[in-house]
This record gives structure tokens, C-alpha cells and sequence, in this order.
């Protein structure tokens, strides 16, 4: 019978020792990989950390490269760890990171190629290692480069070691270690990859957060602007208002019976404070154009002289008000100049209204001379002045200087901006030359003649003076147009079609003195009634737009495609005064437009042209 002994076979246990011990090196290596591997991570969330609190962009990433390459060098013994960053235009990676300790040192990478040849490389800073270089240590057995590569750049560079030979010693824990190597740098740059991705992921947050954060502080202080100038333009507004309603209430009100020449002084008030309110809201309609850089302009020959002395003449009971003398000084060979003579006259106004804003005591001027080609029209002062800092914003939009002698704030800002805009329009440029307490000089350059380029434009019967309504130096006319029949039951009908019911007084008595007959209605509802009713088409339909039943543009649309009433004359005189109505209203089909508040007398000739 055979029998088994429970005895160990001979030499049984001094095998099994060395696979013990193996493993237990196996499992030393491992720990050490891992905690090699947290140490790296907690360097480099530290590192991000910091980096992302500073906000620092490039020399963040610098840092992380640098923290793996120290740490890396640190646990890898015979060792030397660098990162290089790939040039692509180079095709080269660039040594850009070494270890702190060792930056002046280099090691040598042994490449095995093709052919069994071997090809030796300097690890140095600044060294550059061709990229076909870098693959074939990639491939290499054991690897002596990694990729460091991301999901957007691609290769953005390369983890290199270059290894001392040493004896090696089995079963030893350096020599398990040294066969984990390759591990722990695939597991190193991923870490970096990784920190990297997210540095760059917070930094873009942090633009995107300062972007939003510019974007609110812009829109911050644009609201504030936008409140001082609704707040400033109230102001303007009320004033002139307060001069109309205050000395009409005296002309309607009884038992008050002003003088002849009182009369007339209260309506030249009226006269004066409604231009004036009319052009403060040009001004504003005129901020509009200059940012959408579509001001028009109207070419003609200018009488300077005549200009100048009316520029000062609208200023002479402000300057007085405040004892100041105006002077005027015209070059004699200054006559003529081809201009918008509206505009013109604006940007001379707003310059002088500020010289005498400005000045509490001495004199305020207009100098006009000419220099070879170019006519220099410049407004003195004797006032506080401005200072250099002052003169960097004075053509921003609603800036405006605060000071003693301005003890409210008046105006708008807009008034240097658009005279800037309407000098280059004229092919010229506005000069400022000013020292605090020793007033300021403001000069228009203007070109005497007008490039051919600019293209000088034809002058409309209906152009800017019909949207500015303008009628400063036109009466009006209360007798018969030559060619109207005096008589009503023969003269022509005219269709008025008007909501407003002072507006709509006013056309029908001025119109009715001229000798046409009214038929006036106040909604397309009796428009319509009026039409079909009256077997004679009206001569003429003056439409308002904004009507409360029908908007005006679908009633010109349907006068038109009607065949009894396609080719009747529309003139549209409306509240639509902003850049591109005009346009918008000739689309539609009307023959004429004019902006509220009316011409007078250039609705006059409008009619007098169709009937």
C-alpha cells in the first residue's frame, strides 16, 4: 500500500522564499507608484489653485510644467525628467522645462534607429529635438517620451526621460520600481494634460466673467449717461415750453389787453422759444444720424457776411443778458462758400452759445479768415478755459464740463459732437486751442472748394429746410396764390385728413386765406365717407400718418391700388421726422412730405405745385 508523507518536499521552502519577496517588491513599487502619483496631483491642484486665483495666463502653464518635471525628478532616482513644448512651424519640440536643481546640466537620450544605428541627444534647456526624433523614443522598449496631448491642440509637447544605466540587482525594489517607470510618466502626463485642460478651462470662464463684467460696467455707465441726458434735455424742453404756454396764457387770458407792441414782443417770444425748442430736438433727432453716420447734406453758395451777422444777431440778447460784447471780424476777401448753409449756421451756433455759456465777464467773437484754400471760421472767448484733460473728451457724446459759472446743466452734450461730425462732412476738422483762465478758441476748418468726390448734390424744394422746418427768414403769406380763384365756390378742394386739432385749425386757416376750400375730417373712417360721397375728387389729400383708426402708409397703399383714386396727389404731413421716414413715406406712394411742425409756406407751394 502506498503511502504519502505530510513532510515537505526537500528544498520546498527555500523556493518559495524568493517568489514571497517578489512579491512583497511588487507590491512596495506599486505603493510607491501611487503615492508618487497623489503627491504629483496634490502639487498640481495646489498649483491650479493658486494659479487660477491670480489669474495668471501663460506663466500659469509654465508652472505646471515645471511642478511635474521637479516632482518627477524627485522620486525617479538615475533619472532626469524634462518637458518639451512642440514648435510646429519647426517641426521640432523645444526643451523648455528641466529639472530646477539640474538646469545647467545635460544627459544624453539614446535613440535606436533604423539599421541598428543609435543616435545620441542632448537633454538641455533650449535644446530642440526633431519630432520624428521624439516618436522613435516614444517607441522605444522601455519608452523614453509621452505625448502630452489634448482633445483641441493635439500635441501641445513631451514628457522626456533619460535614464543613468545601473547594475541591476534582482528581485530588488529599485529594480521593480524601474519596471513601473514607464507607468508612472503615462500616468504623469496625464495628470498634466489634465491640470492643463482645466487651468485653460477656468482662464477662459475668468475672460468670459471680465467680458461680462466690462459689458455690465458699459452698460452701467451708458445708463447713466442716457438718464443725465434725459434729465438735461427735460430741462432744455421745459424751458422754451415755459415761455410758450407762459406768455400765450397772457394773450388769451381776459381782462389782459397788452399793447400793440406787446403784443407783437409776446409773439416774437413765442416765435423765438418754439425755433428754439425745434432745435434742440433737431439736435437729439441729429445724434441718431451721426452714429448711424447718414447725415445729408445740401450744397449751395453761401453769403458769408450775411451768415455771420445773423449767427450773432440770434445770439446778441443771450450775450447781453450776461454783459458780454460780441464782435465780428470778416476777412474782405471772405464772400462766398459752397456749403449746407443750415448747417453751417448750426455749427457756428453751438460753438458761440458755448463761448457765452462759459464766460461770465469780457467779450465772445467770430473770426473768419482765409488761408490759401481753406476759410478758418474761429469762436473766442474770454471764459474759464478748458483743461488738457477736458479737451480729450470734450467731441464724446453727452460729455459735458461742470464747473461754477455753469450753476445747472444746460444743454445736451451732443452740440461738439455733431458740429465735429458736420465739419467732416464738409471735408474739414474742428481745432481747440484753450488754457484754464485764459478762454478758449474753437476753429472750423472748411475747405473753400469742395472735392468732386464728396459729389455735390442737388438742392430739392423739399429737402432739408421742408424736415427741419425751418422758416426763420420766410414770412407767411396770407393772401391768394397767383393762379387760385378767389372765389370759394370755384376754387379748388383740398382733402384734409388730420387727428390733431390745433394742427388741424391751423393748415385749414392758412390754407382757407390762400383760397382753397377744406373739407376736414380726423379719421380714415370719414376720409372714406368723404370719397365716396362727393362725385369731385379732391384736387389734393394732406394726410397725417399716425391717424387713431388706420395707420396712413396701409391708406396711401389702398388710395393707390384703387382706380378712382390712384392719381389724386397725397402730401403727407406728419410727426415721422426720423432718418429714413422721408424714404418710407415716398415708397408708399405719396407725391410729397413734410415734417411736423409745419412750414407754413412750403405746404403752401407744396399745394400750389399739384393744383
Amino acid at each position: 500500500m502506498q503511502q504519502y508523507s505530510s513532510l515537505p518536499e526537500p528544498n520546498s521552502q527555500v523556493d518559495a522564499t524568493p517568489t514571497v519577496l517578489t512579491t512583497i517588491q511588487q507590491l512596495q513599487a506599486e505603493l510607491w507608484l501611487e503615492h508618487s502619483l497623489s503627491r504629483l496631483q496634490n502639487r498640481l491642484n495646489d498649483c491650479l489653485v493658486s494659479l487660477t486665483s491670480n489669474q495668471q495666463t501663460v506663466a500659469g502653464e509654465a508652472e505646471i510644467f515645471q511642478t511635474v518635471v521637479n516632482e518627477l525628478n524627485s522620486v525617479l532616482n538615475n533619472t532626469k525628467v524634462a518637458i518639451a513644448l512642440v514648435e510646429t512651424q519647426k517641426n521640432v519640440g523645444k526643451v523648455c522645462f528641466v529639472p530646477t536643481s539640474t538646469s545647467r546640466h545635460s544627459s544624453s537620450l539614446v535613440i535606436q534607429g533604423t539599421q541598428k544605428k543609435k543616435k545620441k541627444l542632448r537633454l538641455k534647456l533650449a535644446e530642440e529635438i526633431d519630432i520624428d526624433d521624439l516618436q522613435l523614443l516614444a517607441q522605444q522598449e522601455p519608452p523614453g517620451a509621452w505625448q502630452l496631448t489634448n482633445n483641441i491642440d493635439g500635441v501641445i509637447g513631451w514628457l522626456i526621460i533619460a535614464r543613468t544605466p545601473v547594475e541591476s540587482d534582482n528581485n530588488s525594489f529599485q529594480d521593480a520600481c524601474v519596471q513601473i517607470t514607464p507607468q508612472l510618466l503615462t500616468r504623469a502626463a496625464q495628470q498634466c494634460v489634465t491640470t492643463i485642460t482645466q487651468l485653460r478651462k477656468v482662464q477662459s470662464l475668468q475672460r468670459h466673467c471680465q467680458q461680462l463684467e466690462t459689458i455690465n460696467q458699459e452698460l452701467e455707465r451708458t445708463n447713466q449717461l442716457k438718464n443725465q441726458f434725459l434729465a438735461n434735455t427735460s430741462h432744455e424742453i421745459r424751458t422754451p415750453l415755459s415761455s410758450i404756454t407762459g406768455f400765450t396764457h397772457l394773450l388769451i387770458a381776459q381782462g389782459y389787453e397788452p399793447s400793440k407792441e406787446r403784443h407783437q414782443e409776446y409773439l416774437g417770444i413765442i416765435q423765438s422759444s418754439s425755433k428754439h425748442l425745434l432745435a434742440l430736438i433737431n439736435d437729439i433727432l441729429d445724434l441718431s444720424k451721426i452714429e448711424a453716420n447718414q447725415l445729408e447734406m445740401q450744397w449751395e453758395q453761401v453769403d458769408l457776411p450775411i451768415l455771420c451777422r445773423n449767427v450773432l444777431i440770434l445770439l446778441k440778447e443771450k450775450a447781453t443778458n450776461k454783459g458780454l460784447k460780441l464782435s465780428l471780424e470778416l476777412d474782405p476777401n471772405v464772400n462766398t462758400l459752397l456749403a449746407d448753409s443750415l448747417r453751417l449756421k448750426q455749427m457756428l451756433l453751438n460753438l458761440l452759445f458755448n463761448a457765452v455759456k462759459f464766460t461770465t465777464n469780457g467779450s465772445v467773437g467770430l473770426q473768419v479768415k482765409l488761408n490759401n484754400s481753406w476759410i478758418y471760421f474761429t469762436v473766442w472767448d474770454t471764459g474759464i478755459g478748458i483743461s488738457q484733460e477736458h479737451q480729450a473728451e470734450l467731441f464724446q457724446p453727452y460729455f459735458q464740463i461742470y464747473n461754477s459759472v455753469v450753476s445747472r446743466n444746460e444743454g445736451t452734450g451732443l452740440g461738439l459732437v455733431v458740429t465735429r461730425k458736420l465739419a467732416e462732412l464738409h471735408g474739414g476738422r474742428v481745432e481747440v486751442e484753450s488754457e484754464l483762465g485764459s478762454g478758449s478758441r474753437f476753429t472750423i476748418v472748411l475747405p473753400l472748394k469742395q472735392q468732386e468726390s464728396g459729389g455735390v448734390e442737388e438742392i430739392e424744394e423739399d429737402t432739408e429746410i421742408e424736415r427741419r422746418g425751418d422758416a426763420e427768414n420766410s414770412s407767411v403769406p396770407v393772401s391768394p396764390r397767383p393762379g387760385v380763384p378767389a372765389s370759394s365756390s370755384d376754387s379748388p378742394n383740398i382733402l384734409l385728413v388730420e387727428d390733431n386739432s390745433h394742427n388741424a385749425r391751423l393748415i385749414q386757416i392758412y390754407l382757407q386765406k390762400l383760397g382753397y376750400q377744406i373739407n376736414l375730417v380726423n379719421n380714415a373712417e370719414q376720409m372714406w365717407k368723404i370719397l365716396d360721397q362727393n362725385q369731385q375728387k379732391p384736387a389734393v389729400i394732406l394726410l397725417d400718418i399716425k391717424l387713431p383708426d388706420e395707420n396712413g402708409l396701409a391708406i396711401i397703399q389702398k388710395l393707390r391700388e384703387h382706380q378712382q383714386y390712384r392719381t389724386i396727389p397725397i402730401i403727407v404731413q406728419t410727426a415721422m421726422a426720423m432718418k429714413g421716414d422721408r424714404e418710407i413715406c415716398l415708397a408708399a406712394g405719396v407725391n410729397e412730405y413734410i415734417s411736423k411742425p409745419i412750414d407754413l409756406p412750403l405746404l403752401g407751394n407744396l399745394v400750389l405745385k399739384y393744383i
